[in-house]
């Protein structure tokens, strides 16, 4: 499996003000298209300055942010000030500002204003392609955000506005941070505050104290990690199909179990929803208003993926790099280590696909399946699937 990624998690501490951003009057036609990346981002064109930029629409980022790179090609005017902190999960980031003279995508614009500059994870360019922009809840909060996921396209509307019907969520502005707040029940337990994240590719992730309170019943714990902006992060993972959004029952997911400090003490949630979740509706949101919607589209979603390999694998120039050997799993069983190479699977050399991700289904195929790994010194090693949680 592909590790999924939470790079964008940031609490900027001591960001200056900034200019409220503002909609055109046609801004229900101002339909901005997106692509849903492998690592569950909405990837969307933007300019700053007038200069097009790549963006990733994140709700887990309380001040939008651009690349260090990205800032010189713009040509932005870097703060005398120096570098910050921020927070971010994983550990703490290098911060500094920059001021601009217009931010603008769909019907959105933003005259005078400031925005961080950070080093973005180098993660982010293998699970994404370059990325250029990260844009936060200091753009969008303002307005209410209509995510049509199965359409690929977003608009930003007047708060308020209701394009269609659907469960209602309770969703606040944290005052603290500027950050989306909402709640979800697992095993009939409600937890809250929870993160609204749209940078996080998962489903969902919470605190360990709420899930050893809450009791689902699981085949089985393993572990996993997740990939903040300041670094790794161990969590544990399950499936699980107690989870209920606004009244409705998201059917099985993927759930993150993370330690009760770090990230998840400091910004003061019991844990975060991410668009491996959100995706599986037609999404308002629209925190100005107190609320999101969610309708369902389709058929309900099928299980997601259970890794029967145990190795949860990044791709790396031509080369599978094994990010993290899942507790229990047959690669565990077999000894494998994170950050060996594997270069053939099955005897066919590792290369991205026409649409620019990697196939890694034989890592979820059926118990069993007797897979040849080609370690890239040229030993080869074969690794025998299994169910494990």
């Amino acid at each position: 499996m592909i590790a999924r990624l939470a790079l964008a998690l940031l609490l900027l501490a001591a960001a200056p003000a900034h200019a409220q951003s503002r909609l055109a009057a046609d801004a229900e036609a101002r339909w901005v298209p997106f692509t849903l990346t492998t690592a569950n981002h909405l990837r969307f064109e933007a300019s700053v300055n007038g200069v097009p930029a790549v963006a990733l629409l994140d709700t887990g980022l309380n001040h939008s942010a651009v690349s260090g790179d990205f800032a010189k090609r713009a040509k932005l005017a870097m703060d005398a000030k120096g570098p910050a902190q921020g927070v971010a999960l994983g550990g703490s980031v290098s911060v500094e500002w920059a001021s601009t003279t217009g931010v603008a995508f769909g019907a959105l614009t933003r005259g005078s204003g400031r925005v961080a500059v950070i080093d973005l994870p180098r993660l982010l360019a293998g699970a994404t392609g370059n990325v250029d922009m990260l844009v936060g809840t200091d753009l969008i909060a303002a307005h209410a955000l209509d995510i049509d996921f199965k359409g690929r396209r977003f608009r930003l509307l007047p708060s308020g506005r209701k394009p269609f019907t659907g469960a209602s969520v309770p969703l606040s502005i944290q005052g603290t941070s500027g950050l989306y707040l909402t709640q979800v029940t697992l095993n009939g337990r409600r937890i809250r505050p929870m993160l609204l994240d749209t940078g996080d590719g998962g489903s969902m992730s919470v605190a360990q104290a709420q899930w050893r309170a809450a009791k689902p019943v699981v085949k089985g714990v393993t572990s996993t990690i997740a990939f903040g902006a300041g670094g790794v992060v161990d969590a544990g993972l399950a499936v699980t199909d107690a989870v209920t959004l606004g009244g409705l029952k998201t059917g099985a997911i993927e759930v993150r179990i993370e330690g009760d400090g770090g990230f998840t003490k400091q910004v003061g949630v019991a844990g975060r929803i991410g668009t491996g979740l959100l995706q599986r509706y037609r999404v308002l949101l629209d925190p100005k208003a107190g609320q999101m919607l969610l309708a369902a589209v389709g058929d309900p979603p099928p299980p997601p993926p259970r890794s029967t390999s145990g190795l949860l694998l990044g791709y790396d120039r031509a080369r599978l790099r094994v990010l993290h050997v899942m507790a229990g799993g047959p690669a565990a069983r077999a000894g494998w280590k994170a950050d060996e190479l594997i270069c053939a699977v099955d005897g066919k050399p590792v290369a991205l696909t026409p649409e620019g991700g990697v196939d890694v289904k034989w890592g979820t195929d059926k118990p069993g399946r007797v897979v040849a790994l080609t370690i890239c010194d040229g030993a080869e090693r074969k690794l025998t699937l299994a169910n494990f949680y």
